[in-house]
């Protein structure tokens, strides 16, 4: 069931990238770039890693971004930026089941707001922040089908 929550400030590091809709996968495997970067500088993930959707446009492709928030604010080099996911309200719901539901987990949640009338922090195809907090860890939780995802849409202020 989706829900409002009110989310602080949370520093992140994160890949960058545009990605079409086919290459998420390939995109997604890249998360150890993130893994190796933080564990260079002795920096550990304070929650389960996420996907942001910073542009949503299924035609001309994604940019996302995959990463971790952490502790405190960083300097990125290369392809991996920091940022801060910023605090307000944010529309929430849990998937539970394999990531191929999360395209109608979104649906779901994108008609929920709007039948409440709630306006999105987003400026046409630009997400201000649209996230996908993957809580299942593939080491403890190998199938896909028992993953829990958490969607977290930012919500105009």
């Amino acid at each position: 069931m989706a829900e409002i929550v009110e989310l602080g400030e949370r520093p992140y590091v994160a890949l960058r990238g545009k990605v079409a809709m086919g290459g998420i996968p390939a995109f997604a495997d890249r998360l150890r770039d993130v893994v190796d970067w933080l564990a260079a500088r002795e920096i550990a993930p304070n929650d389960a890693p996420f996907f942001k959707y910073d542009v949503v446009d299924m035609e001309a492709g994604l940019v996302l971004e995959i990463g971790f928030p952490v502790d405190d604010l960083h300097s990125g080099e290369g392809e991996i930026v920091t940022g801060v996911l910023p605090a307000g309200r944010y529309a929430t719901a849990t998937h539970h089941g394999h990531p191929d539901g999360l395209m109608a987990a979104t649906r779901d949640l994108l008609a929920w707001a709007e039948e409440k009338g709630l306006e999105w922090d987003a400026y046409g195809d630009r997400w201000t922040a649209r996230l996908e907090i993957y809580r299942s860890d593939p080491r403890e939780v190998p199938d896909l089908n028992d993953w829990d995802t958490d969607l977290q849409f930012k919500l105009k202020d």
